[in-house]
């Protein structure tokens, strides 16, 4: 089977970028990869402001997919089609990229495929890696979303449970601000946890029906902790508790899911990806299980377009393309609601 070269496009929230991913095989390889972000222009606000992000988008995305095809050292003339994440997003920012790879498809004669960014997360672990062996269970854990899937292939996924509520990611970017710690907050979150005890506090876990996911409950009784004053515990034993909470919820729903299906092999993919508790704990889990674990690189972890490049390859590699007219949608069509086996990308 011949490679497949494809630019894609990631804008969805307040990273802008752009990777050109070819397709060998079953193996998505990154041949370049630029993201501009937008954390200094959201700080003030401790969380992204639509309108300013779009307008952003707007002065990065030619810039970032000139430089992304010069490092690929791949013209446009060589690409096999353009991919752009059309949902899960803000509007304005969603309709920044794909109004961009749809005019460069056009121009050029390209296939066009739109891609669900959720879902995409999920290709970020296959990305430079040997073939996995299918079905698995993938984890999307991040700012927006927090859902478990068994995917029968990189296009096949059924949901099988997903928050209620707030997504982990939220819910460590709240955390940051009741604690004082700044913005964006997981990382700096995951940071303060690391010298703290995650033993002074027991926060409460939610346990749902199934294997859906609640962090509202774990967000209040820490907000009551840090009212305290004074406070028998310092911001990093609070930071350290949470941390605990929220990822125990994780990989107990991780665990039975795995156990349910006995799939060989668990995808997790996400901003909270790149948080050391999960990473280690996950690890642990799947070495129990006898399951082979792909967690996503911590530079694949964030929002970024070889992600997006690596599943419009996979569609278009099959001979899939979209109408000129496909929309961008706020919410993912499958990363929460009906449950059953649906295709990633319709």
């Amino acid at each position: 089977m011949a490679a497949t070269t494809v630019l894609g496009i990631e804008s969805s929230c307040d990273e802008t970028s752009a990777a050109v991913v070819r397709l060998e095989g079953d193996v998505p390889r990154v041949l370049s990869c630029v993201t501009a972000g937008q954390d200094a222009l959201h700080e003030t606000y401790r969380g992204v402001v639509p309108e300013i992000a779009s307008r952003a988008h707007l002065e990065s995305i030619l810039p970032v997919v000139r430089r992304a095809l010069a490092e690929s050292e791949t013209p446009l003339g060589s690409l096999d089609g353009v991919a752009a994440g059309h949902r899960p997003g803000l509007i304005g920012s969603l309709l920044v990229g794909t109004s961009l790879a749809k005019s460069l498809a056009w121009a050029r004669g390209l296939p066009f495929v739109g891609v669900d960014h959720v879902v995409a997360h999920l290709t970020a672990t296959l990305l430079d890696r040997a073939t996995v062996a299918w079905p698995a269970i993938g984890l999307v854990a991040s700012g927006g979303h927090t859902s478990l899937f068994l995917m029968r292939d990189p296009l096949t996924l059924e949901l099988l449970g997903a928050t209620i509520d707030d997504a982990a990611g939220e819910a460590f970017d709240k955390a940051a601000a009741i604690l004082g710690l700044g913005y964006p907050g997981g990382a700096r979150v995951d940071h303060a946890a690391e010298s703290g005890n995650a033993e002074c506090l027991d926060l409460p876990i939610s346990r749902l029906k199934g294997l859906d996911f609640s962090f509202s409950g774990v967000k209040t009784a820490l907000a009551l902790a840090a009212r305290v004053d004074p406070s028998p515990h310092s911001r990093e034993d609070l930071a350290a508790a949470f941390r605990r909470a929220v990822i125990g919820q994780i990989t107990r729903n991780l665990a039975v899911a795995i156990e349910t299906h006995s799939a060989p092999t668990c995808l997790i993919g996400g901003g909270v990806a790149a948080n050391r508790l999960l990473r280690s704990d996950a690890a642990a889990l799947c070495e129990r299980h006898g399951c082979e674990l792909r967690i996503a690189e911590p530079r694949w972890c964030t929002d970024n377009a070889a992600m997006i490049a690596g599943l419009g390859a996979i569609r278009i590699a099959r001979g899939e393309r979209d109408p000129w007219d496909l929309a961008p949608q706020p919410m993912s069509a499958i990363a929460r609601g009906a449950r059953g086996p649906k295709r990633a990308a319709l």
